[in-house]
């Protein structure tokens, strides 16, 4: 399974459909992504989802450039905090 780490994705089906999240990890043998925003799914407990059930807002070829994103591809901690104000800046941008 292709690594999806750092791509920012909507929930497009579930209770938290509609939600933004960003893909913290993949679950390679039940080929499920791990998202997390911060908020409602913390960083500690991401929310376990089928590939099929979110749709990509942004890839590998257009990463979303933010700091954390970075830190987060790279394998380095990432808190909570810098996690949701990322997602805001994303939201912002996308709203322009």
């Amino acid at each position: 399974m292709f690594d999806y780490t750092g791509w920012i994705v909507q929930a497009t089906a579930g209770r938290d459909k509609g939600g933004v999240f960003c893909v913290v990890g993949v679950d390679r043998e039940q080929q499920m992504l791990l998202l997390a925003d911060g908020k409602r799914r913390r960083l500690a407990k991401p929310k376990r989802k089928k590939l099929g059930h979110v749709k990509a807002l942004t890839d590998h070829q257009s990463m979303f450039d933010h700091p954390a994103i970075e830190k987060l591809t790279q394998g380095q901690a990432l808190t909570d905090k810098e996690l949701r104000r990322t997602l805001a800046a994303f939201r912002r941008e996308m709203e322009e």
